[in-house]
C-alpha cells in the first residue's frame, strides 16, 4: 500500500468512525426522547381532544399540545410568529419542534409571559419557556377581582377559580419578573432564581431529550444527592432561615414548602367555613380542583369530585390564596425552580386569609424571607426591577448584584450587572472555602484600611458612600442651598474605624475616636467574621445567615450588664440592644445609668433632631425627617414640627445651608447604622453632640469625649 493510499485509508476510517459516533449519538438521543413526556402518545396533554368532534387541538391550546401548533406559533411554518392561526392536528412533539434542519436548536431568544412581561436575550431555554410558563398571572387574578367589584370578603358569582395551568416552571424561576403567582400589593418578591454559572437554563439541569435532571451535576455542590429522590433534600447554602418554624434549618426547601402548603390549606378551609359558610376541599387530580366538602372531612370524596359540586362561593381573598395554592401544586419542581418565591407567595396568602378568620388559626413562628445578603425580596436587590434595561448600574453593582463585588476585586471597577436575587456563593468565594481578595480596602475619604482577615470583604460594601470629605467638597462647590448628602446604608465599617475613615462629619478643632477595638473580648470577636460568622470566634456555616452574632457567644458577659438584670446566662433571654457595659458613660445626660447604650444614643439622636428643628424655625425654613422616604429631609410646610401626609415627597425635598447640612449628615450616619451602639458608640456620640453644639445647642450635660 502506497503512502497516499494509507493516508486515504486512515482518513476514511476516521470519517467512518465519526459518522458511526454521530449515528450512535442520534440513536441515544432518540431513545431518551422516546421515553419522555414529550413523546408519550397516550398522555392527557396529547389525547385530551380525541373525543371531540372534530378531534383537533383548538388554536388556544395548540401551541403546547400539538407538534404542528408549536411550529405555527413560532412561525416555522411560514406564518406570522407568536400566534397560532388555526386549530391543529393532535400529535406528540418531534425533533423539528426544538431543532432546525441543521440539527442546531431553534434560534428563539425571547419569551412573553401571561403577565405581559418579556424576557429577551435567552438561549435554547427560550424553546422550553414558550410552554412551561402557565397561562395566568397576578394580572389575571386582579383583573377578575376588579370586574367583580366587591370587597375582599364578599362572595361574588362573577368570581370563579383561576388555574395557572401546568408545569409553569419558567414563571416560578423568574419570580416577580413573570408574576406567575399572585403577588400581594405592597409586598416585594424574589426575582429570577439563579444557580451558579452553567446551571441557569432549563437544558443545563434537565436533559433536553429525556427531560430528566442529572443527579451527578447537582452532586457537584449538593453532595447529598446520589439519585433523583434526593432532590427534595437540597437546600441553598444561604437559606438558614427556619421558614416553617419547625426548628430544622437543614431540611430541603421542598419540605419547608410542604409545611407552608399544608398550613395554607388549613387556613383556607377555616376561612371558607367560618367566613363564607361553605366547606371547601381540594383534589389535585380532578378538575376544577376545588369542591364543596359536603361532609367536611377535608378531602374530596369520589361523589364530591363533580363539576356540579365545584366550589363556587369565591371571595376575592379566598380566590387569591387558592390561585397561589394551585401555583405550587402544579409545578412539582418549584422547590428547585424558585423555592423562596413560592414560600413568599404561600406566606402572604396564609397571613392574608388568616387575618379575616374570626378565631385565627395558629401559624406558629413561620418566616417569609431570608436575612441579609440572601434576602432577594428587599429593596437592596429589587430597586432596579422596573428600570429599562433591567440592570443594576455600575455605580451600584459592587454591593447590589451577585457578580459586582467579584468584578470590582478583579478589575478595580464595576459594570452594569444583572439584577440579583441576593448574593451567591461566588460573590465572596472563588470556590468554597476560599474567599476572595482580602487586601486593604479604600474608603470614600481615600484611606486604605484593613481588618486583617477576610472581614475586608465586608468592608467593601459596609463603608458608606460619603464622608466628611464629600460634605466639604459639596460646600466648597458653591454658596448653596445644598441638597442632602446621604452616607448610604449600614456604613458599619466607617463607624468602626471612626476618625480613620471619617465617615461622619468631623468638626474642625475637635478630636474623634478611632477604630473601635474590642480588646476586652478575650482576643475574639474583634472583626466582622469573628462576630457575625462564628461560634466562640470560630467561623461556622451559621454565619452565612448574616444578621446578628450568636447570643450564646455574648450572654456570659453581657447577660449581666446593668441594663439586663436577672437575665443570667440564658441566650434565649439575651438582647443585643440591651447591652450596657459597666463602663458606659451617661452619653445623653439624662441621669439614667441603667439604660442600654442604644438608648443612650437614641437620646442624643432625639436631642439633635430637636435642635435641627429649632434651627430650621429660627432660619425660617422648618424641617422634618422621614427615615424611609428619599431624600429623608423635607420642608415642614405648615410648621407644625410633624411629618404630615404629602410632605415626604421628592418635590418637597429640603435644601440646606452649610451648617445644617453637616448636622443632618451626622444625624443620618447614626440613623443608617442601626448597630452603632456596638460598633463604635463613642464616635457616634461625639458626632451627635458636636452637631448639636454647631447649631447653637447647649451640650454641657452630655458626655462625648
Amino acid at each position: 500500500m502506497s503512502k497516499k493510499q494509507l493516508v486515504i485509508t486512515i482518513i476514511g476510517t476516521f470519517l467512518a468512525l465519526l459518522l458511526t459516533a454521530a449515528s450512535d449519538y442520534e440513536s441515544v438521543q432518540e431513545l431518551r426522547w422516546a421515553g419522555s413526556a414529550h413523546a408519550d402518545k397516550t398522555s392527557e396533554p396529547f389525547v385530551h381532544w380525541d373525543e371531540e368532534d372534530p378531534p383537533v387541538v383548538p388554536a388556544s391550546c395548540a401551541r403546547c399540545h400539538s407538534n404542528d401548533g408549536f411550529l405555527d406559533f413560532i412561525g416555522a411554518d411560514g406564518s406570522t410568529p407568536w400566534a397560532v392561526d388555526a386549530d391543529a392536528e393532535p400529535g406528540i412533539f418531534h425533533c423539528e419542534v426544538c431543532h432546525q434542519e441543521s440539527g442546531a436548536p431553534r434560534d428563539l431568544e425571547m419569551v412573553t409571559f401571561p403577565s405581559g412581561a418579556k424576557i429577551e436575550g435567552l438561549g435554547p431555554e427560550a424553546i422550553c419557556m414558550q410552554c412551561h410558563q402557565g397561562r395566568s398571572s397576578t394580572n389575571s387574578v386582579e383583573s377578575s377581582i376588579t370586574k367583580a367589584d366587591v370587597d375582599d370578603d364578599t362572595v361574588s358569582t362573577q368570581l370563579s377559580f383561576i388555574n395557572i395551568h401546568y408545569y409553569a416552571a419558567a414563571s416560578t424561576q423568574y419570580g416577580t419578573f413573570a408574576k406567575g403567582g399572585y403577588q400581594y400589593a405592597g409586598k416585594t418578591y424574589d426575582g429570577k432564581f439563579e444557580h451558579l454559572t452553567g446551571y441557569n437554563a432549563c437544558y443545563t439541569c434537565h436533559d433536553p431529550h429525556s427531560l430528566k435532571p442529572n443527579p451527578d451535576r447537582c452532586a457537584t455542590c449538593h453532595t447529598m444527592v446520589t439519585e433523583e429522590r434526593n432532590f427534595h433534600d437540597i437546600r441553598f447554602f444561604g437559606s438558614l432561615t427556619d421558614y416553617d418554624g419547625d426548628g430544622d434549618v437543614s431540611e430541603g426547601i421542598y419540605y419547608e414548602i410542604q409545611s407552608f402548603k399544608d398550613l395554607l390549606y388549613r387556613v383556607m378551609r377555616g376561612y371558607a367555613a367560618d367566613v363564607i359558610g361553605v366547606s371547601i376541599a381540594y383534589d389535585a387530580m380532578a378538575y376544577p380542583y376545588f369542591f364543596k366538602d359536603l361532609n367536611d372531612n377535608g378531602i374530596v370524596d369520589e361523589s364530591e369530585a363533580t363539576v356540579a359540586n365545584r366550589f363556587a362561593a369565591w371571595t376575592p381573598r379566598l380566590l387569591r390564596a387558592a390561585y397561589n395554592y394551585q401555583v405550587i401544586q402544579k409545578d412539582p419542581g418549584a422547590f428547585a425552580h424558585g423555592g423562596k418565591y413560592m414560600i413568599q407567595l404561600l406566606y402572604d396568602s396564609i397571613m392574608d386569609v388568616n387575618s379575616a378568620i374570626p378565631v385565627r388559626i395558629a401559624t406558629g413562628p413561620i418566616l417569609r424571607d431570608d436575612e441579609g445578603h440572601f434576602n432577594g425580596a428587599t429593596e437592596a436587590f429589587r430597586h432596579w426591577d422596573e428600570e429599562d434595561p433591567q440592570l443594576v448600574p455600575a455605580s451600584c453593582a459592587k454591593c447590589h448584584s451577585a457578580v459586582g463585588l467579584a468584578d470590582f476585586l478583579a478589575n478595580g471597577e464595576t459594570v452594569d450587572s444583572p439584577i440579583a436575587n441576593g448574593f451567591q456563593c461566588t460573590t465572596c468565594h472563588t470556590s468554597p472555602p476560599f474567599v476572595r481578595d482580602i487586601s486593604p480596602v479604600t474608603f470614600p475619604n481615600g484611606a486604605a484600611l484593613t481588618m486583617g482577615d477576610s472581614s475586608n470583604l465586608c468592608l467593601n460594601c459596609h463603608q458608606g458612600r460619603a464622608s466628611k470629605k464629600t460634605v466639604d467638597q459639596a460646600i466648597a462647590s458653591g454658596p448653596g442651598p445644598y441638597g442632602f448628602i446621604n452616607i448610604h446604608y449600614y456604613p458599619t465599617a466607617a463607624v468602626i474605624f471612626g476618625t480613620l475613615a471619617k465617615g461622619g462629619y468631623e468638626y474642625l478643632g475637635k478630636t474623634y475616636a478611632g477604630q473601635r477595638r474590642f480588646t476586652n473580648h478575650e482576643g475574639k470577636f474583634d472583626t466582622c467574621v469573628e462576630c457575625h460568622m462564628g461560634i466562640n470566634g470560630e467561623i461556622s456555616a451559621v454565619g452565612h445567615n448574616v444578621k446578628k452574632p450568636n447570643p450564646a457567644d455574648c450572654v456570659n458577659c453581657h447577660g449581666q450588664d446593668i441594663s439586663q438584670p436577672n437575665r443570667g446566662a440564658d441566650p434565649a433571654k439575651f438582647r443585643f440592644d440591651s447591652i450596657r457595659p459597666y463602663s458606659t458613660p451617661d452619653y445623653d445626660g439624662d441621669g439614667n445609668m441603667r439604660e442600654s447604650v442604644k438608648e443612650e444614643l437614641n437620646g442624643l439622636e432625639a436631642a439633635l433632631y430637636t435642635q435641627m428643628q429649632a434651627y430650621g424655625f429660627a432660619t425660617g425654613k422648618p424641617i422634618v425627617y422621614d427615615s424611609l422616604a428619599y431624600p429623608y429631609f423635607f420642608n415642614d410646610t405648615n410648621g407644625n414640627g410633624l411629618l404630615d401626609p404629602g410632605e415626604a415627597i421628592f418635590p418637597n425635598a429640603y435644601k440646606f445651608d452649610a451648617r445644617l447640612l453637616k448636622a443632618a449628615y451626622n444625624y443620618q450616619v447614626s440613623q443608617k447604622e442601626p448597630n452603632n451602639y456596638i460598633h463604635n458608640s463613642k464616635y457616634i456620640a461625639q458626632l451627635l453632640v458636636d452637631s448639636i453644639s454647631s447649631l447653637g445647642g447647649n451640650t454641657t450635660k452630655y458626655w462625648w469625649r
